[in-house]
């Protein structure tokens, strides 16, 4: 959860903002309508708030105090004013601020609350800035803080690459075109060979107008080109722009490839992933493990309790299953209450560990839903080993997962291969 405070004096404006801001599950808010509740909320927690989201007129300080107040607390500050003004417009941007937002219409709420998602994901973001200029890239550096992103730098395109390298979780490169050992236009080249645009972006700056300059950056893969010298608000809104346009490229392949419910990979993704971990393990003759889950007895759950409930059922395996296997283990929702994950690198002794000990996870697993508490088992099914394709290995699962079923339920049966 990270924290956001929330300051206004116009008890509709802070309804609004309730209403908007309570549709993000990792928000933590808090709310003030004057400069003295602000000051004793952000006391209160020691200044530890990732954004803060500020009117600048409030009763007991009308100047844009609340702004100098989030700076000395290293608070990043996205400000929504009524105010027009440009003078004081022009003073409040020159201070440690992600944007200033009008109330000039209802979609401002909501343009707002996007700042600040934006400025939360940041700190979960990391940029790469490459260029030799050390003036340059120290001017770069210090705007990309005042957005609270994990930075990253390089001299040249051959340091970038080893740091990309070591860094693949990287969302955006800034590189210069005119630089030693290897300038931008091989840069952007050579991490084409290995990211597509919608996992990397690429920002290119030069002081060059040459239209061929630019031409071959787009060419080679760049999404994006500055000319210098640039102002901070180009450089941050292009910056914005682009890690905006890899979160709905992120969206929408998780639409596709993600159940809509629990989150969890679909069938169709589990194929697509799978088939190649499959094959990579027959090649090198190793086995495999294939699980099917599926929950005992769930239209019983949605008959007594109501789908909502066996909704929250279907969500819990998501949340035992994640806590039992590892991260490499690739898990999908199969559909309605079954499950199906595939396993590389593990022995039949520890499958059968692994497995008996989800199992029982789910034995005493409870779930309270207001006045009621929910129990349920789950029956398991396991082929280990090599069949001929990874469909063979999901078809001896089931039926193993039959097996179980028809023994009673509550129990772990393993097919050999």
């Amino acid at each position: 959860m990270k924290k956001v405070l929330i300051v206004d004096d116009s008890k509709t404006i802070l309804t609004l903002l309730k209403l908007e801001i309570e549709k993000y599950d990792d928000i933590e808010p808090y709310f003030a309508d004057t400069f003295k509740s602000a000051l004793h909320i952000i006391r209160e927690h020691q200044g530890g708030f990732h954004a803060a989201l500020l009117d600048l007129n409030l009763p007991d300080a009308s100047n844009g105090e609340i702004v100098k107040l989030a700076n000395s607390h290293d608070i990043p500050a996205v400000i929504l004013s009524a105010t027009a003004d440009e003078d004081l417009k022009e003073s409040i941007l020159k201070r440690d601020i992600i944007d200033f937002v009008l109330k000039d219409d209802p979609s401002s709420i909501k343009f707002a609350v996007k700042s600040i998602l934006r400025t939360l994901k940041n700190y979960d973001t990391t940029i790469l800035v490459v260029d030799d200029s050390l003036v340059y890239r120290s001017a770069i550096v210090n705007i990309l803080k005042r957005l609270h992103l994990n930075i990253l730098e390089a001299e040249d395109g051959v340091e970038a690459l080893k740091i990309l390298k070591d860094n693949p979780q990287t969302s955006l490169l800034i590189t210069d075109y005119e630089m030693p050992n290897m300038d931008g236009h091989q840069l952007t080249f050579k991490i084409r060979e290995n990211y597509k645009k919608d996992q990397l972006a690429i920002i290119a700056i030069s002081s060059l107008e040459k239209e061929e300059t630019i031409a071959k950056f787009l060419r080679f893969g760049a999404n994006d080109f500055v000319h210098k010298p640039f102002s901070n608000n180009e450089i941050i809104t292009r910056i914005n722009a682009n890690l905006e346009l890899l979160d709905l490229f992120t969206q929408i392949k998780d639409m596709a490839n993600k159940d809509f419910l629990t989150g969890l990979y679909n069938r169709r993704y589990f194929f697509d992933a799978g088939k190649p971990i499959f094959s990579k393990n027959r090649r090198k003759k190793h086995s495999v493990a294939v699980a099917t889950i599926d929950i005992d007895k769930f239209k019983k759950i949605n008959d007594t309790y109501g789908h909502h409930i066996g909704d929250i059922a279907i969500k819990e395996v998501k949340t035992i299953l994640e806590a039992r296997l590892r991260k490499s283990d690739l898990i999908a929702r199969f559909g309605g209450e079954e499950f199906c994950i595939l396993l590389e690198g593990i022995s039949q002794e520890n499958t059968e560990i692994v497995f008996e000990r989800i199992r029982q996870s789910f034995e005493v697993n409870k779930i309270k839903v207001s006045k009621n508490t929910i129990t349920y088992t789950v029956s398991i099914g396991i082929s280990f080993g090599l069949a001929k394709n990874l469909d063979e290995m999901i078809k001896l699962s089931d039926q193993a997962l039959y097996h179980s079923k028809e023994n009673g339920r509550n129990q772990v049966t393993i097919k050999l291969v």
